[in-house]
């Protein structure tokens, strides 16, 4: 078994990996940005950023945090497992609903092509929303009957 600095090393190398790929992956992504985006569509750009940090940051990461805060409130002895499950699919459909939500206003809007947006982009929000919870409650339940199985021996009797 690896001692606490053995382990405490393999961190360090991880983390030094991980963050010189990050940078190199940043990098690429900044060279690919400079040669195929014209200087004049920076301004939209930057805005669009901008509008991702505002609904990350002000809306997504902080609507975890309120039902967090909520649940953990609501029911003191609430079993962690359930709740990261749950908050973890929280997660998700918020992602997928900054995601398209967006298309969901453009099409409300109106195009001058159809076929841009053709699906019922709310529609399939609300069906993958309830398919979401109907897979958070099956995985919670199969946790709590995992918890709940009595625990078999390795005697024979």
């Amino acid at each position: 078994m690896p001692t606490v600095t053995q382990r405490a090393d393999a961190m360090q190398i991880w983390r030094v990996a991980l963050i010189a790929s990050g940078v190199v992956l940043l990098a690429g992504g900044a060279l690919v940005f400079v040669q195929d985006v014209p200087p004049e569509r920076y301004p939209a750009v930057a805005a669009w950023l901008i509008g991702a940090l505002v609904v990350h940051d002000g809306v997504a990461a902080m609507a975890v945090v309120v039902v967090s805060v909520l649940a953990r409130r609501a029911g003191h002895r609430m079993p962690f497992v359930p709740f990261l499950i749950a908050q973890g699919a929280l997660v998700v459909a918020l992602i997928m609903s900054a995601v398209v939500v967006p298309q969901i206003l453009k099409k409300a809007a109106g195009t001058a092509n159809p076929s841009v947006l053709p699906l019922d982009y709310a529609l399939n929000l609300g069906v993958f929303v309830a398919v979401l919870a109907a897979v958070t409650a099956a995985a919670i339940a199969v946790w709590a009957w995992r918890v709940r199985r009595p625990r078999r021996t390795g005697t024979s009797g």
